[in-house]
């Protein structure tokens, strides 16, 4: 059964469409990016999937038991996100508060996890520094080890590579694509980055304020969709 099935869906800022025509299924293990130019519609989807944004018309449903606790996000980072004065740790740990129910204080289970967020994205070393003492990339693994700490079946992520040098954003696509074939992590990234998209995602959605594609990475790569937007080598660069 599908985690996310749009039907028909479409959404709107007062009055006006911002994005329509979706139809698509995310199945669990499946890599969706979601790719298409600034204003496309690309965020809103990611708010329509997680219920901050109501569809116009349509419907955005969830299935095989997915729950709200059960999914780690990443939005983009705001100004104000950049200056948050606290611990790397505590940022870590407080991507289990969706987990924690009516709980006062974190269990040992939130905190082990977020040891291992700490430890899969490399950072320990940053453990007690101030999060807003930290370059940007030091400061956007952060932010993913604090979405795999919720994350046990869907990983969202809204534009994670935005202000990395690209050493570090090819190596945040390598881990992201492991924990989605190793562990079977389902993940919905949206990138401006078509070409490390068709490298490593399962499946492409790319909107252009409509639905213009949906379907297998290899199919993206040899439509005209995808030639247009990657070139007809574009192929050759899927791993």
């Amino acid at each position: 059964m599908a985690l996310i099935t749009c039907q028909d869906a479409s959404f709107a800022y007062e009055g006006g469409a911002v994005v329509s025509g979706l139809n698509f299924e995310v199945r669990s293990g499946d890599y969706l990016c979601v790719v298409g130019e600034n204003g496309s519609g690309k965020s809103t989807l990611i708010k329509g999937i997680l219920r901050l944004k109501t569809p116009r018309s349509g419907s955005v449903l969830t299935g095989d038991g997915l729950k709200a606790r059960e999914i780690g996000y990443l939005p983009q980072q705001t100004a104000a996100q950049k200056d948050f004065p606290a611990s790397v740790y505590e940022v870590v740990l407080s991507g289990r508060l969706a987990a924690r129910g009516i709980l006062p204080f974190y269990s040992r289970h939130d905190k082990r996890a977020a040891d291992s967020g700490v430890k899969r994205l490399g950072i320990e070393h940053l453990r007690n520094r101030c999060y807003r003492e930290l370059s940007g990339g030091q400061q956007q693994r952060v932010l993913l080890a604090r979405a795999f700490c919720i994350a046990s079946k869907l990983l969202l992520l809204d534009e994670p590579m935005a202000g990395i040098d690209p050493v570090m954003t090819q190596e945040l696509y390598r881990l992201i694509a492991d924990v989605n074939k190793k562990e079977g992590l389902t993940v919905i990234m949206v990138s401006h980055d078509i070409h490390s998209s068709i490298k490593y995602a399962s499946h492409i959605l790319h909107l252009d304020n409509t639905q213009i594609f949906f379907g297998k990475t290899a199919d993206y790569v040899l439509s005209d969709v995808g030639r247009r937007f990657i070139g007809p080598e574009g192929g050759e660069q899927r791993a």
